[in-house]
């Protein structure tokens, strides 16, 4: 019996995507569950799975198509086995015909190999009269002298690729949250001399105990739910028509960690980090950042998300404007640590510092607000005993 496979259901919010590869051809056999193609969408890469074992007769659509959900993909042959056992047993055939032929051919075939050493004699003399034909063209390597002095600048390409899907659809809501909201930074400058010394004393055991690593993200998404107790408007959204006429506040927290992948930047989120504490929240966002890496992100895991932080540091950024993450209203964005001369006390002394940016949205939260909600993220991060009496 033959099946079609149909391109499957992807999320409610996609309908189409772009077939990018055909991992196998017309005429291949698939095991049930083998992945036979992948599907570009605006958020992750859907792999289509063969619902049963059988051979592709026909394929019904070429990579680069858009493809639609439930549109016929291809055609299955069920059933049968895979034609590995007919290939091995083509050439065991076969190998045992060239001996019987030698063996019946000792006298007769003599003379064909007489011809075969006479045939290159013949082929030695032709190929004499075409030597001087090559000699003639080898003047080759002039031309690109002559480039060379024609074109002063040296060689001059271009390349034109198009944007992937998820490419385009990141542009489009980031200008999309550039035209809506009413964006403002502001900054602050952060002291990470206790906690990198808290890190120091206490990675190791933790990796022993859990097999976690501990970085700076859990204690920084630990410092910001505390801080939006006093700021709650930090963690709301704006909904309604005409660009929103509703305050939506939520009493949890789903933090969307930026995550950059060679096809672009992916957001996925720790679900109610309010009840996380710093090693289940390191444990999450390892998890997070190792299936983005592996491109195995799911609708689910990037769906949803109300405050957003982004570590630019991680790639040596000194300081940066993020963008907000519509629907969200703020996003904070952490930069690299750098030695700097600080005055402490009076004196000055060289401390591990860190910039701050928090890009806010000022239709719904004013200046005060916002430099109050990261004034107390850099007193906890300052000294991170204060997040126990929180």
């Amino acid at each position: 019996a033959d099946k079609v496979v149909k391109v499957p259901q992807m999320a409610e919010s996609i309908s189409e995507g772009t077939l990018k590869q055909w991992t196998k051809k017309v005429g291949d056999f698939v095991e049930q569950d083998e992945e036979i193609a992948t599907i570009e969408t605006d958020k992750i890469d859907v792999a289509v799975n063969a619902p049963e074992a059988g051979t592709i007769l026909e394929l019904f659509a070429q990579e680069e198509d858009t493809v639609i959900v439930g549109q016929d993909l291809l055609k299955l042959e069920l059933g049968g086995a895979p034609p590995e056992n007919a290939e091995k047993e083509a050439p065991a055939k076969e190998e045992p015909k060239a001996p019987a032929d030698s063996k019946q051919e000792p006298g007769s075939k003599a003379a064909p190999p007489k011809e075969e050493r006479e045939a290159p004699k013949e082929e030695k003399k032709a190929p004499a009269p075409p030597p001087p034909a090559p000699k003639k063209e080898e003047p080759k390597p002039a031309s690109p002298k002559q480039q060379s002095s024609n074109e002063p600048f040296g060689q001059r390409e271009e390349r034109r690729v198009k944007m992937n899907r998820m490419r385009l659809r990141i542009a489009e809501r980031l200008k999309q949250s550039q035209n809506t909201a009413a964006s403002l930074t502001t900054f602050n400058e952060v002291d990470m001399s206790a906690l990198m010394d808290m890190r120091k004393s206490y990675k190791d055991t933790v990796l022993k105990k859990t097999g976690v690593k501990l970085g700076f993200m859990s204690a920084f998404t630990h410092a910001c739910i505390l801080a939006m107790k006093d700021v709650p408007a930090v963690n709301a959204s704006i909904e309604g028509p005409n660009g929103g006429d509703t305050i939506v506040y939520r009493d949890y927290v789903d933090v969307s960690v930026a995550v950059a992948t060679e096809k672009g930047l992916v957001t996925p989120v720790v679900r109610n980090a309010e009840g996380l504490d710093f090693i289940g929240i390191e444990k999450a966002i390892a998890e997070l950042g190792q299936k983005a890496r592996d491109n195995k992100l799911t609708i689910e895991d990037m769906a949803g998300g109300t405050f957003t932080i982004s570590n630019g540091g991680v790639f040596g950024s000194l300081m940066g404007t993020p963008i907000i993450n519509l629907p969200q209203t703020a996003v904070l964005g952490l930069h690299a640590i750098k030695d700097r001369p600080v005055a402490v006390n009076g004196k000055v002394e060289i401390r591990p510092m860190m910039y701050l940016a928090l890009t806010y949205d000022h239709r719904l939260l004013d200046g005060r607000e916002a430099v109050t909600f990261l004034v107390k993220v850099k007193e906890y991060i300052e000294d991170p005993r204060r997040m126990l009496l929180a």
